[in-house]
């Protein structure tokens, strides 16, 4: 547009508008996307240094493809401490000085509804990625927050086909004593009950996050003489309890179904501490051969020289949804990206997920199988993937659990 020393001066001044619009325009088009991760990196490291490389691994594929809406992606991390207090501290930064566009993250379910809430409080997208527990969809949703991993709810059903098949009466339950083994429990524990009347529950051992005390944990359990142990204990708690199982003999003759158990993470600790048979969820890293997942695989391998871990799946899976759904959005802005998130289908390792509108839950589903020592290593077998929209609930019930 050329502006002439003849034109009006309103013209001029409405003219020079549009070429201060026209270059703020170019600017932003210019600039970066910031993504603001937070998450307990030092906390729980075995599942989140590879979940940070397959975050980065889907940066570097948006940002050579030409970024999104012409602008590239910039990932921002902070350490939580897996403190809530913390968590919000760091979320208050990340926009205040990093100026980022959305926030992303949090593992504990703790820490990531403190996120959850902090979202709703500030009118600000949040991308959870990790936390599982249920109310962050359901009772304490809000606009603000979608979430990507199949919630306890759906793990614990994807269990609960399985637990069933096994008929046995007797079940004894140990859980980390916070939101996520909590809900864990109590979905498991109803389902059982719906489906089969005479189940009984003969103790339930609730150990402090992080701080298990292994060898009094397996001694209550054998001495309620379950038939069956249903497991939530993840990360070195899991470590611990495995390692006492098996010295004391716990596991011998009794079926033990686990949420978690099966991901490579937790499975690279246990080695030749991996118990024969656990019914659990997890991630056939090695075996898995869609061409969805091996063309991902593929990509980290050469990235990294090294495999991926579910970890990766989900920090991947993450960046990815955040580049589809602000590429559809057109924009950063919160109102257009919720719009956006709301029914977006996105290609992810594990195949297409579709972000559900009702619950803003994504579809993503998990791997169930058996855990079997080969040589000293623990893998996942027998193994059948589990779609996550075939265990969530109805529109119905979700209007009843869910705010309005």
């Amino acid at each position: 547009m050329r502006i002439s020393a003849r034109t009006p001066l309103l013209s001029r001044t409405a003219s020079a508008l549009v070429l201060a619009g026209l270059g703020a325009s170019a600017a932003q088009a210019a600039g970066v996307i910031k993504i603001g991760e937070i998450n307990s990196y030092k906390n729980q490291p075995a599942f989140l240094e590879p979940y940070k490389r397959g975050m980065e691994l889907a940066v570097d594929e948006v940002n050579r493809a030409g970024g999104v809406n012409g602008r590239k992606l910039e990932l921002i991390t902070r350490d939580d401490n897996a403190n809530p207090g913390d968590t919000v501290r760091v979320a208050e930064e990340l926009i205040a000085r990093e100026k980022v566009d959305v926030l992303a993250g949090g593992f504990l379910s703790n820490t990531g509804m403190a996120l959850t809430d902090f979202a709703k409080q500030r009118k600000f997208f949040y991308l959870a990625t990790e936390p599982l527990t249920d109310k962050m969809v359901w009772s304490n949703g809000n606009a603000y927050t979608f979430r990507l991993r199949p919630s306890t709810y759906m793990q614990v059903s994807m269990l609960v086909e399985e637990a069933l098949k096994l008929k046995k009466k007797r079940w004894a339950l140990v859980y980390p004593n916070y939101e996520y083994g909590q809900s864990s429990v109590a979905t498991f524990k109803a389902k059982m009950k719906a489906a089969q009347p005479d189940v009984e529950f003969v103790t339930e051992q609730a150990t402090v996050l992080g701080k298990v005390d292994a060898g009094s944990v397996v001694q209550a359990l054998a001495d309620a003489k379950p038939d069956a142990i249903f497991n939530v204990l993840f990360a070195t708690d899991l470590t611990k309890f495995v390692r006492e199982g098996n010295t004391r003999g716990l596991f011998k003759g009794r079926d033990v179904v686990s949420v978690l158990s099966g991901e490579p993470e937790y499975l690279d600790t246990l080695k030749a501490e991996t118990p024969n048979g656990w019914v659990v969820t997890g991630y056939p890293v090695h075996s898995l051969k869609t061409p969805e997942h091996k063309a991902f695989f593929d990509a980290y391998q050469a990235k990294y020289k090294d495999y991926p871990r579910q970890g990766s799946v989900v920090g991947y899976a993450g960046i990815k949804s955040l580049a589809e759904g602000i590429r559809k959005a057109g924009s950063t802005d919160t109102e257009a990206l919720i719009k956006a998130f709301e029914g977006l289908q996105v290609e992810s390792p594990f195949g297409p997920i579709t972000w559900r509108a009702q619950d803003h839950q994504s579809t993503m589903g998990a791997y169930v199988g058996k855990l079997k020592n080969v040589g000293g290593k623990g893998e996942l077998v027998d193994y059948v993937y589990r779609d996550g929209k075939d265990y969530l609930p109805s529109d119905d019930e979700v209007r009843k659990m869910r705010p309005q």
